[in-house]
């Protein structure tokens, strides 16, 4: 058995089922491996290693195992940095195996040869060479329980001579090190008893209370309905927190933020108490005033709590066993008046949302590809979504319910992670129906390349493009936060029928380029047994104003349009068109 061997067995032992990969000679004794393993675990193939590293945050998302990429050294390394980084922010656990150089060779500026300790130093909560046989299996096995345990990434750099030598275990001898047998241990971390009294006595004295939950709470929904209940609150959700509450509980006031609503928007502003629930959420200027409101947070990770809001009581510990314990403690408000206002808000936005997806555009308002997609979402579906002006349509019309889930790249926020994250769910969750929604510019940075992987795979997914030809929600940021116009040669992007390049590897592909036609195609899509790529042409001049949108930003996108914007006129229209749907009865 060679080192290569030995890893692809201990990965089966571990439960991990696919890798994520592209090869290169850096890892040949690990793709070696892999030839002889019987497709288990199976070897995902992807058009470029950031793919692999985005699919593997994809599998741990939508799976809560951990995920796994592997990519060859130099070149290879580099390109999973971007993924990998994407794990690290929003709290993923993904292992990454990478090849380095020979070890006769290192140090010599040999051909591929990068410092990757240098390179993974500030990604990987987990950093180790292995440079003979016997580092393993503890290197890899504190990998996994490291990426799990910490949700982040870990890293285990293998020459490629070391993985065809002959496996050799670690002897029970001084300075070997042995490893246990893989498992997943299980922990609970519950806060002391006072501090949870501390904070029941904080929202039992408030009389409008608010919640504002995350990805962190995802386990514990029930628990959030019960406190929300009993304290006559709203909750409103952090962006990787959208799927935790379904839409339709009329109480969920939806996202929060500049791409938030406007009920989440007044909430906080008026709120007395605030409790926070697994959420990092950053934009303190989202949040009640400080001196308005007393908080309480509640997050497994003490390293991430109170550090966004000035919270009186911070409770160290998992969101459902806390919340449990909180309970008991929390007195039912009889007065249902804030709850009421709240609701009623909720119910208003909606309305206005609506008649805002069905507002004039040309040639379709890409408000409604998302209001049409939640009218005829499946109730078991997972939604990805991309980084870009499609973020705002996604964080504010979607409508979760039922068992829905819903991911995208929430912290780095970077472009090209909605199909790969796709690819990573379909081996995550291969009964589930998968819908991507992609900006052009995503699409043409790396998913229509992606596209063929899925082919490959046979995965059933649509793949939603916001076809505008436009980089548009940079478009948008120079205009509200500049105060500078488009500069098209930056923002524009080469026309291409994503439909046709769909049609042309042997994938579906549909045209809409009218409002009329959105609900059947949305219909034939979501029908199809494989890959359908849904193509809309869609208006890049609706704006994304924010419903709580300050004075400063009217006046510099305004500042924009009067400085030569190339498309002024649009743009006001479609401004005032929308803005003016919050002011109908």
């Amino acid at each position: 058995m060679t080192v290569g061997d030995f890893i692809v067995q201990r990965l089966r032992d571990w439960g991990v089922k696919q890798v994520f990969a592209y090869p290169g000679d850096g890892i040949n004794g690990i793709v070696a491996a892999f030839g002889k393993a019987d497709n288990d675990p199976a070897f995902i193939q992807t058009r470029h290693e950031e793919m692999a590293a985005f699919a593997a945050v994809g599998y741990a998302k939508f799976s809560d195992e951990v995920g796994v990429c592997l990519a060859t050294s130099g070149p290879g390394a580099i390109h999973l940095l971007n993924g990998l980084y994407d794990a690290k922010l929003d709290h993923v656990p993904v292992v990454a195996i990478v090849g380095q150089t020979a070890r006769t060779a290192q140090g010599g500026s040999y051909q591929q040869e990068v410092d990757l300790h240098s390179l993974f130093r500030d990604v990987a909560s987990f950093l180790v060479d292995v440079t003979v046989p016997e580092q393993l299996p503890n290197a890899l096995d504190r990998a996994m329980r490291t990426a799990a345990a910490d949700r982040a990434p870990a890293v285990l750099i293998i020459p490629n001579d070391v993985q065809e030598q002959d496996y050799e275990p670690p002897k029970h001898e001084f300075k070997y090190i042995p490893s246990s047998p893989p498992s997943r241990p299980s922990s609970c971390v519950v806060p002391a008893n006072d501090e949870v009294r501390r904070a029941a006595e904080v929202l039992n004295t408030g009389e409008k209370v608010a919640i504002l939950i995350g990805q962190g709470a995802r386990g514990a929904a029930a628990e959030v309905r019960e406190v929300a209940d009993l304290l006559g609150a709203g909750v409103a959700k952090a962006l990787l927190g959208k799927d935790v509450l379904p839409d339709d509980l009329p109480y969920v006031t939806g996202s929060i933020g500049l791409l938030g609503t406007r009920p989440s928007y007044e909430m906080m502003r008026d709120c007395d108490r605030l409790l926070i629930v697994g959420s990092n959420f950053p934009y303190s200027q989202f949040l009640p005033e400080y001196g308005k409101a007393r908080g309480v947070q509640i997050d497994v990770d003490g390293r991430s709590i109170g550090m966004r809001y000035p919270t009186e009581v911070n409770l160290v510990g998992d969101a459902r066993e806390t919340l449990r314990a909180l309970i008991p403690l929390l007195e039912r408000k009889n007065d249902r008046s804030w709850r009421q206002t709240i609701e009623k808000n909720t119910k208003r936005w909606w309305e206005v949302v609506e008649r805002q997806a069905h507002a004039p555009a040309d040639p379709v308002n890409p408000m409604l590809i998302v209001s049409e997609l939640s009218k005829r979402l499946p109730a078991n579906a997972i939604v990805t979504a991309d980084s870009g002006s499609a973020t705002n349509w996604y964080a504010r019309l979607l409508r979760i319910h039922g068992n829905v889930r819903s991911s995208l790249s929430g912290t780095l926020a970077t472009m090209g992670c909605a199909v790969p994250y796709a690819l990573g769910a379909a081996f995550a969750k291969p009964s589930q129906p998968l819908i991507a929604l992609v900006g052009d510019g995503a699409m043409q940075m790396n998913g229509m390349a992606e596209l063929l992987t899925l082919r490959h795979h046979n995965i059933r997914c649509v793949v939603c493009v916001f076809h505008n030809n436009d980089l548009n929600q940079v478009t948008w940021e120079l205009r509200a936060m500049g105060g500078a116009p488009k500069f098209e040669v930056s923002q524009e992007l080469p026309d291409v029928s994503y439909a046709a390049y769909a049609r042309s590897i042997g994938l579906q592909g549909i045209e809409v380029d009218s409002p009329d036609q959105l609900g059947p195609a949305w219909e034939t899509a979501l029908a199809s047994d494989g890959t359908v790529v849904l193509d809309v042409r869609c208006d890049p001049n609706v704006p994304p104003i924010p419903p709580h949108a300050t004075f400063d930003q009217i006046k510099d996108m305004t500042e924009a349009v009067l400085r030569g914007d190339p498309d002024a006129w649009d743009v006001l229209r479609r401004g005032l068109t929308t803005k003016i749907q919050e002011l109908l009865p």
